[in-house]
Order: structure tokens, then C-alpha cells, then sequence
């Protein structure tokens, strides 16, 4: 997730129970260390908004505390995966049985004033949260199905309509973290399949990056004007030939791109 507001760019270690953050004008790193797994971030006033296996928390980074503020989930089997933050700054996330065994994994809208409501269900592992620029569509994939599902959204009310597939079959692995830039293409990472893919509106495929590490996992827009792309990686499941053959997996990857992005918001608590 990028921060415009501090020039920086946080993401996380779900194996390592770790949350990070580079300044990229001064190359200085920070670390925060998680009460639990922790598996999606946004930004919000103090510092981050986390989704963890304990549930949804707030981290104020200056102090290094976490104040646990929702819990959509409270049985051992089920944890929370992505998230993302809505242009109305309300927090969405996605549950999952643990190791995605099955269909059980819902979608939660978390509102300023704490008020938690389950909006769909259904999933296996629900990934790539995204809005449109005009507000009018939010994207989310399960990601095992191999599909990426669109809704008709309403910013005022918050209410996510007539589910559809958007994109049936990526070119490349399974899609998983996702993003949207100022034309209304959808960047998707593509896990297992080396790839980048962007997507016109219509779900047309218009382009294919290339990657050299098979496992992205997620995409965000970044920089003075939002033109690079930063992409975080995975070496969970590959063998020590295919590390061996892949240096960059687990990386931060960056790559500049002739189309910015779309500031992502923060999560807003009333008061």
C-alpha cells in the first residue's frame, strides 16, 4: 500500500507475522511485529488498518500498539485474507477457511462508526479488492476459481449488487491482488503464472507483463505522480530449484508504466 502522504510504501509478511514500511526518499525501513497472522493492510489517520486471524485492528505505527476494533470471524477454522479501503473510507475484507478448503468465506463492510455487515458469501479465497474510478464497480476474485467478479456499487449507501463474472479464466495462474488506474483497467496479479494482466472494462485482456518470479501476490500504484506499479512476491511453495532459478521471489518489485493509478484511500473512523 502506498502512502502519498509520507512518500512510503507499507506491505507485510503473512509467514512472518510482520508489517513493513520503506520511505522510498530515504531509504529508511521500519518493522512492526503482529499479535497474529496477519494477511491485508490500509492506510488510516494513525498509521494502518490490519486484517489479521484475530480480526480487523488498527495500527498506530508512531507508538507500535494495536487496538483490535472488529472481529468478523470467531471460528478456529476461519481466518480474514485481502482488504481494501472503499472511496467513502469504509474497510472491506475477505474471510476464508484457513487453508481454503472450502466455500465458506464471506465479504465484510466495516463502516466508520464500527458497524460490521456481511455483504456476500460464498468464496473459497476471496482476493483483489478494487473500485472503478467512477465508484460504479467493485472487482474481487476467488482466487482457486480461477475468476474475477464484478458488482454494480453504490458509494453513498455502500451496497454491492448483481454479482457477475468479470474475467472467467485469467491467461496466467490464478489472479490474486488487484488494483485500478485512471482509465478504469484493472491490474491483477497473477499468482503462479509469472504475470501482471490489465484488463479493460469490458474484461478483454489489453496487456500482459511479464514477471521473473512466478508467485505475485499484489499490486499497487506508487510515486510522485502514481506511474510505478509496486508488486510484492512469494516463495511459499516453491522448491529450492525453483528459488535457485528465481533470486527476485519474495522481492518488492517495481515497474514504471504510462497510465497512473488511483490514490487508494484511508479508512475513516467517525468522530
Amino acid at each position: 500500500m502506498w502512502s502519498a502522504r509520507e512518500h512510503a510504501l507499507y506491505w507485510l509478511d503473512g509467514r512472518r507475522d510482520a508489517v513493513y514500511r520503506v520511505d522510498t526518499q530515504n531509504g529508511s525501513r521500519m518493522q512492526w511485529s503482529t499479535p497474529a497472522r496477519v494477511n491485508a493492510l490500509a492506510l488510516q489517520r494513525d498509521g494502518l488498518i490490519v486484517a489479521m486471524k484475530s480480526g480487523v485492528a488498527l495500527l498506530d505505527t508512531a507508538a507500535g500498539t494495536f487496538e483490535h476494533i472488529a472481529r468478523p470471524e470467531s471460528a478456529p477454522e476461519m481466518r480474514l485474507n485481502d482488504a481494501k479501503v472503499d472511496r467513502a473510507g469504509r474497510f472491506w475484507v475477505g474471510s476464508m477457511h484457513d487453508e481454503g478448503a472450502a466455500p465458506i468465506g464471506r465479504i465484510f463492510r466495516l463502516s466508520a462508526d464500527l458497524q460490521l455487515d456481511c455483504v456476500d458469501d460464498g468464496f473459497t479465497i476471496p482476493n483483489g479488492f478494487a473500485w472503478s474510478p467512477d465508484n460504479r464497480r467493485i472487482y474481487l476474485a476467488d482466487s482457486p476459481l480461477r475468476r474475477i467478479y464484478v458488482y454494480d456499487f453504490d458509494l453513498g449507501s455502500g451496497e454491492a449488487r448483481n454479482r457477475r463474472v468479470f474475467v472467467a479464466s485469467p491467461p496466467a495462474g490464478m489472479p490474486d491482488g488487484a488494483t485500478t488506474d485512471v482509465e478504469g483497467y484493472l491490474w491483477s496479479a497473477c499468482v503462479g503464472g509469472f504475470a501482471l494482466a490489465r484488463y479493460a472494462p469490458d474484461g478483454n485482456v489489453d496487456r500482459i507483463i511479464e514477471l521473473p518470479v512466478e508467485r505475485p501476490t499484489s499490486v499497487t500504484f506508487g510515486g510522485p505522480e502514481l506511474r510505478t506499479i509496486y508488486i510484492t512476491t512469494a516463495t511459499r511453495g516453491l522448491t529450492p530449484e525453483q528459488l535457485a532459478a528465481q533470486p527476485l521471489a519474495g522481492a518488492i518489485l517495481s515497474i514504471n508504466v504510462d497510465v497512473p493509478g488511483v490514490a487508494e484511500p484511508e479508512f475513516t473512523l467517525s468522530g
